[in-house]
């Protein structure tokens, strides 16, 4: 699957958002190793702890269907459901990918023209904490 299908379909997932106290809907798709994908949307709630972001809502289920091997995720996102520019992962799902990827799984960040960049975790989260640094592991 190239990056730009893979953010097609980012960009479809992004349309079942829930989002109605920021209007900001975000939408992705996580590519497995073996060709799977698997999307995911932005849910909120009026407590906003409880809200879940779309990449952690297409981690959480790829991983309760089986899956734990990933090789990139598509991320767009905007107000109203416009995508423009590019709309990346926040902290706590780049914390999520650190515990599911190597430091080489890529993020697709799609802009409304049909442009896109493409980032590894380890770009994202040069410090993450992983579970191999917790137990003391190398």
């Amino acid at each position: 699957m190239t990056p730009v299908e893979l953010i097609g379909l980012a960009k479809q997932a992004m349309q079942r958002a829930y989002a109605p106290y920021s209007g900001y809907k975000v939408g992705a798709a996580l590519l497995t190793k073996a060709g799977a994908v698997y999307q995911g949307c932005n849910i909120e709630n009026a407590a906003f702890g409880p809200s879940n972001c779309a990449e952690r809502t297409a981690f959480f289920t790829a991983i309760y269907q089986g899956e734990r091997e990933f090789a990139a995720i598509a991320v767009v996102g905007g107000k109203d459901g416009v995508v423009t520019d590019v709309f990346p992962p926040c902290g706590v799902c780049r914390q999520v990918m650190q515990e599911f990827c190597g430091p080489d799984f890529l993020i697709y960040m799609g802009r409304g023209d049909d442009s896109y960049e493409t980032v590894r975790l380890d770009a994202l989260l040069p410090y993450g904490f992983c579970a191999k640094e917790y137990m003391n592991e190398t």
